[in-house]
């Protein structure tokens, strides 16, 4: 598919978190944008120093997040941080989340930065949430991809995606099928309950058996090392890694390049 998943290759991919601290217009911002660049860079090093195959970076700050479109000033601000990064990390895959769930300024913005893949919470159905329900937006999503020639940007969708509950009840085989084959996606997350919460093994079985052997299954919370093993063999192809990088554990502190290293030890 991409650096991140070499044809041929067994690695199980590892992409660390840059969360963002509350950019310029968000209720808690603290009013010094430079401190923010500094931070989502100093954590995209030490990831790096740390040896991970891809860095994701979203406006994790940001709460309560819009639904939908987020104004023009984030994305300007989600821009800039990652074309530093960019800069300063050539050779490592990037990508944007634009919370909640505005994939199509996230592809924007990878478009321009030329980053490799993109997250997208709902890109297929309906969930509620707490910004209230959220659709789907695939049908504007691929057709801004094709109208900018932007097919080498990736599109990782959740299903059953965390914090969000469904609006009636369906079989998860179902909505990886529609997010797949009707959603177009290019790789798939399942997740547990809420950030940081473990997701289960038998819920990642499901979703491999659904999404087949081409479409890359990633975990997408919860993971250490000590339960990374559990969930590939349940059939885990990479994991999207936040809270268990962060120094003691804690969502809000720096990474700490010693996890980084003591998870891909595990992996090893």
């Amino acid at each position: 598919m991409n650096a991140l998943f070499p044809q041929g290759s067994t690695r199980k991919a590892v992409i660390g978190m840059v969360h963002l601290m509350p950019l310029p217009g968000s209720p808690r911002f603290g009013g010094d944008a430079a401190a923010i660049r500094d931070a989502a860079l100093r954590d995209a090093l030490t990831l790096a120093e740390g040896g991970v195959h891809g860095i994701m970076m979203e406006n994790f700050g940001d709460v309560p997040f819009f639904p939908g479109r987020v104004p023009a000033h984030v994305v300007a601000h989600v821009t800039a941080i990652a074309a530093e990064i960019r800069r300063r990390l050539p050779d490592v895959p990037l990508g944007i989340n634009v919370l909640r769930n505005d994939g199509r300024s996230a592809l924007a913005v990878a478009h321009a930065v030329e980053a490799a893949f993109i997250r997208v919470n709902v890109l297929s159905g309906a969930r509620v949430t707490d910004q209230g329900i959220i659709e789907g937006i695939a049908h504007d999503l691929l057709r801004d991809r094709a109208q900018l020639g932007a097919s080498d940007v990736q599109i990782f969708a959740d299903v059953d995606v965390k914090h969000s509950a469904p609006l009636a009840a369906r079989p998860i085989e179902d909505e990886v099928a529609d997010t797949v084959e009707r959603g177009l996606a290019d790789a798939v997350i399942v997740s547990g309950a809420g950030t940081g919460k473990p997701t289960d093994p038998q819920h990642v079985r499901a979703v491999k058996a659904a999404a087949g052997e081409d479409v890359p299954v990633l975990i997408g919370s919860g993971v250490n090392d000590r339960n990374a093993r559990q969930l590939i063999d349940a059939g885990g192809d990479g994991f999207i890694v936040g809270t268990a990088f962060k120094r003691g554990g804690d969502v809000a502190a720096p990474v700490d390049a010693a996890r980084v290293r003591t998870f891909l030890q595990s992996l090893a």
